[in-house]
């Protein structure tokens, strides 16, 4: 059996007890009994087909700002770049009067130095274990791809930066003339060129049609035996309605920092809040598979350390002594920064085995 595989466990199910010991007239609110419940539930292979549905919580911990969050969130920090209101820098209109504001925001995001993180890979870990069904994805990140989630496993409801295209002509972008303008803050240009129009990564803005994608896969969310969302306000319609198109009877669990949309409605909601990678830690301890969780996190970010070091390596052929110096100590710094990201239990497990 494989070491991502789902043990055979057989133990009562507890799960519909559970719901009766609630008062639903109140929302839900995590209990340790709740998650514990849940976890058996998925144990004894009740649910074969999970719909993950995320926000950008689960990305913060990567190092990029959700939208809203007071005074950390994105639209508190794009006062300076004096829009009209922060909700512009994403609107298809104000874009083509004036482009610039969203590649100044581009610039600052260094989306492509962040690496997925614990919640990311649980994604990914159930997809190994053939559980998942579908994620939908507010996030324009690429993380979860970068995570390794396939292609058809992954519906961008508002897109990604993964490609980019003219806005007028829709001929596509190069990828490497794309990254050089985004680290630069300049404004890309269609090479078609008759044309000559305005290049934008390939993301939903206000004001543009959602992927047809999304529009033609949501009968799978009514096919759920499970559903999961993490890291969103669930306030961006369609996208917010998607938990409520579950059939009833399906188990819910939100993981987030405030109970969001409909959750504490039903009585087979679970909500945990909190932090998404302490949530879906605190899942996967009660799923045993803790251990397997963070092993295939680390896999996922060394690997990406790799092709940063192996970066870093030619850089460091151009640099001074006193350059290289500094480069030593801001690696080491970056590599300890992500080595205390590591759980002090699975720390222990592999100093035992040396």
């Amino acid at each position: 059996m494989s070491s991502y595989d789902s043990p055979d466990i057989s133990e009562l199910d507890e799960f519909d007890e559970l719901n009766k010991l609630h008062d639903l007239s109140e929302p839900r609110r995590f209990i340790p009994q709740g998650l514990k419940n849940l976890a058996k539930y998925v144990i004894q292979g009740r649910p074969k087909q999970f719909v993950v549905m995320t926000g950008a919580g689960i990305s913060t911990s990567a190092g990029i700002p959700d939208f809203r969050s007071p005074d950390t969130g994105l639209y508190a920090n794009l006062a300076r770049l004096d829009l009209p209101h922060p909700e512009a820098v994403f609107d298809i209109s104000y874009f083509r009067s004036n482009p610039i504001p969203f590649y100044a925001l581009a610039k600052e995001l260094h989306l492509e130095k962040c690496n997925p993180t614990i919640s990311h890979a649980f994604i990914t870990l159930l997809n190994k274990k053939k559980l998942l069904s579908m994620l939908y994805t507010q996030n324009i990140d690429g993380l979860e791809r970068k995570a390794g989630l396939p292609e058809d496993k992954v519906v961008e409801a508002h897109g990604s930066f993964a490609s980019q295209s003219c806005i007028d002509c829709k001929t596509q972008f190069p990828n490497d003339l794309m990254k050089i303008a985004i680290e630069t803050g300049d404004v890309p240009y269609c090479l078609v060129p008759q044309c000559n129009g305005l290049v934008k990564p390939d993301i939903v803005f206000f004001g543009e049609p959602l992927p047809e994608s999304f529009l033609l896969s949501r009968s799978l969310i009514r096919q759920a035996d499970l559903v999961l969302v993490m890291g969103t306000s669930l306030t961006v319609y369609p996208f917010a309605s998607l938990p409520g198109e579950a059939e009833i009877g399906i188990p819910r669990l939100l993981v987030n920092n405030e109970i969001a949309g409909d959750f504490g409605s039903r009585p087979e909601d679970i909500i945990v809040l909190g932090d998404c990678d302490e949530g879906i830690l605190k899942f996967a301890e009660a799923l045993g598979w803790r251990v397997d969780l963070e092993q295939l996190w680390l896999e996922i970010n060394q690997k990406y350390h790799v092709k940063e070091a192996a970066n870093l390596s030619q850089e460091h052929i151009e640099l001074t002594k006193d350059e290289k110096l500094e480069s030593d100590l801001l690696k080491l710094t970056v590599e300890v920064d992500n080595s205390l990201k590591v759980s002090k239990e699975f720390i222990d497990k592999i100093t035992k085995q040396l």
